[in-house]
């Protein structure tokens, strides 16, 4: 692959799709991985220096006006061309008995953490791309229930949605800057996303039947579409599925959505 990319910042890359995308970027590409768990995050980093890459390490919780402060300024020292927002988790469950906490945290990492980075990143990144005369670039994590509202997933559905929109409104914005945006649109994915829902054997089914993709998979897919389009929804049946809730009237799509995410969660 061709080093395009000089520096690139990676949040939640201790595991999943950040993981796999510090692997799938060339050797050449000087990484910041940020992760919340820093033994996680320190394993991961010293396989990485093994082969040969340049790798610094932030770990920080996102869900703290300090972590993503710790975050931006670990991004100061190095002169970032590429930001990839990937940080995020989920809680599956009726909102109302889901810890009030994770609730609040979710949309604390999922959406105000990238809003906070890539405004404190994006002016330099853009400076310096226009003085260099080469594009700089944005990955944003959101996730195919980002395209309709999901009953017993209410809140990752919803900042999910944020994350798409957010990143189209900004690709639209920045079209005429050197800067490539783009959504990345993953549906399940073999990561330890589920894990920290609490349904990981669900998961687990879903990857067996061939419902589901490798992380590598759409890191690799990602990387490949940045600067060639603005949304990527990985897997001509993720795409399918998202055309559903388009085209269907949205009470209806809920009430579906909702008796298939009950079902699913137990």
């Amino acid at each position: 692959m061709e080093a395009r990319w000089e520096h690139a910042f990676i949040t939640g890359a201790s595991s999943g799709i950040g993981e796999a995308m510090a692997r799938a970027l060339p050797p050449a590409t000087r990484l910041l991985l940020h992760g919340r768990d820093a033994a996680r995050l320190g394993g991961v980093a010293e396989k990485l220096a093994r082969q040969g890459r340049a790798v610094a390490v932030v770990a920080a919780d996102l869900a703290t006006e300090a972590g993503r402060q710790a975050a931006v300024g670990a991004s100061r020292s190095c002169p970032i061309d590429l930001l990839v927002c990937n940080a995020g988790f989920g809680a599956l469950g009726p909102h109302l008995q889901n810890d009030p906490t994770a609730e609040t945290d979710m949309v604390a990492v999922n959406c105000m953490a990238t809003v906070a980075i890539s405004r404190a990143l994006l002016p330099d990144m853009l400076a310096r791309a226009r003085a260099s005369g080469r594009r700089c670039g944005m990955i944003v994590v959101a996730s195919v229930a980002g395209f309709a509202p999901l009953p017993y997933f209410a809140t990752y559905a919803a900042t999910k949605a944020f994350d798409l929109f957010f990143a189209e409104a900004l690709a639209e914005e920045l079209r005429d800057d050197p800067i490539d945006v783009l959504a990345l649109c993953p549906g399940v994915t073999a990561t330890r996303f589920f894990e920290r829902t609490g349904n990981a054997e669900a998961a687990r089914r879903l990857m067996a039947g061939g419902h589901g993709h490798s992380a590598a998979r759409v890191a690799r897919d990602a990387l490949a579409a940045l600067g060639r389009q603005r949304v990527l929804v990985v897997g001509a049946g993720n795409r399918l599925a998202t055309l559903v809730p388009r085209l269907a009237p949205r009470r209806l799509w809920s009430a579906m959505a909702g008796v298939a995410m009950n079902r699913w969660r137990r």
